[in-house]
């Protein structure tokens, strides 16, 4: 009898943690949760995109998970109608279904964006066969380039997971981290810390990744201090603390940081940036969330896109997996900041998405284009 109710312990315990990566879904019940009160705008400086190189060098791209027009809209508002987004002069639109759904999820759309590969909702860099499929850092490693991504969740989420790990299943965490520390993967960077160092077979990867002459870092001021060309930086046992409840900085300095160490090599380097918790003001339908993640990630926008104006060689693009909440504004205000939001759904909609491109190469992401067009085109620019 005792050793039954262990193992039913055990078993609860395991799908807790399995799980807890998915705990952001839950509607928030507050009663201001649709209203976002204005908090003061930050400025936003003019950056001339280059003109000098017709192909770039370096890539970054960035996805904000869950971002629709709305999201972007709503953000433009609550900064007084200013964003760094306000810098890109390629628009388009991207579509987003998955290969077996017209709604995707995060796990397809990201290896749609990584691999260019359609494939059902919650593969993680396999196809509709649960074949593997080559993501884009992969193959640019192989070029030589250094790769690397900055998130605000656990690294073994579903979006930086598609650019590194091949699973059948975005919930196989531990099995992911094994594939980032089986990677060739210059820097990641983010939390999960412990699908890393408190797994089920006892390993500790982090310690292997030390081996492998990785710096890992716990906390942004470490990170700040690398010297390292190969970093794996941990700051949360899991998912990073929301913008509004202590993350601060993080992801702008982060990218910053990223950007420095890659560029060093002389190859070129392709990075992934993701705005993870767009996505999670969405699935709570909290335009409060939205809005805080969403001028976040416009703030890293600015530093990336400084950071490309004066390099002349890197082209940035900006887009989304998904829209996150069916999310729409009912009312704003310039003036103070606030917006007035509502939903449709707490859950993903299949409407397209916005693509921004800045840098040589920035003409090729007009239009509508779908989400396994873009590493294409990387990559054809690239070669």
């Amino acid at each position: 009898m005792k050793r039954s109710i262990l193992f039913l312990f055990v078993a609860l315990f395991i799908a807790q943690f399995s799980f807890a990566q998915e705990n952001y879904k839950d509607i928030s019940e507050a009663e201001n949760a649709k209203f976002y009160k204005g908090k003061g705008f930050y400025k936003v400086e003019e950056i001339k995109e280059p003109s000098k190189n017709e192909t770039p060098k370096n890539v970054i791209l960035l996805i904000g998970d869950g971002m629709g027009l709305a999201h972007t809209y709503a953000g433009y508002v609550a900064n007084g109608g200013d964003l760094y987004l306000n810098n890109f002069k390629s628009i388009g639109f991207c579509t987003t279904y998955a290969f077996d759904k017209f709604v995707t999820d995060s796990a397809a759309a990201g290896t749609a964006l990584s691999s260019g590969k359609k494939t059902y909702k919650g593969a993680i860099g396999v196809n509709s066969d649960t074949v593997e499929v080559e993501n884009i850092a992969e193959k640019l490693q192989k070029e030589g380039l250094a790769t690397g991504v900055v998130v605000t969740c656990a690294v073994t989420h579903a979006t930086p997971a598609a650019f590194v790990a091949h699973q059948p299943s975005r919930n196989m965490y531990e099995a992911i981290a094994a594939d980032f520390a089986n990677s060739s993967m210059d820097l990641f960077v983010g939390g999960g810390r412990n699908f890393f160092e408190r797994r089920k077979d006892g390993v500790n990867l982090s310690e292997k990744l030390e081996q492998k002459g990785y710096s890992v870092v716990s906390t942004l001021d470490e990170l700040l201090e690398v010297k390292n060309d190969k970093v794996a930086g941990f700051l949360a046992p899991e998912h990073l603390a929301a913008y509004a409840y202590g993350r601060g900085d993080f992801l702008p300095k982060a990218s910053k940081k990223a950007i420095e160490i890659l560029s060093k090599d002389k190859d070129g380097f392709f990075m992934m940036i993701e705005g993870s918790q767009i996505d999670w003001g969405g699935h709570q339908n909290s335009t409060s969330y939205i809005v805080n993640e969403m001028l976040d990630f416009d703030r890293t926008i600015g530093e990336v896109l400084k950071f490309a104006a004066k390099d002349k060689e890197t082209l940035v693009i900006v887009t989304a997996d998904h829209e996150t909440g069916g999310f729409t504004i009912e009312d704003g205000n310039f003036e103070t900041g606030d917006v007035l939001g509502d939903f449709t759904t707490g859950s993903h909609t299949g409407i397209m998405v916005p693509v921004y491109a800045f840098g040589p190469g920035a003409e090729n992401f007009t239009g509508i284009i779908d989400n396994t067009d873009i590493p294409k085109k990387i990559m054809e620019l690239l070669k």
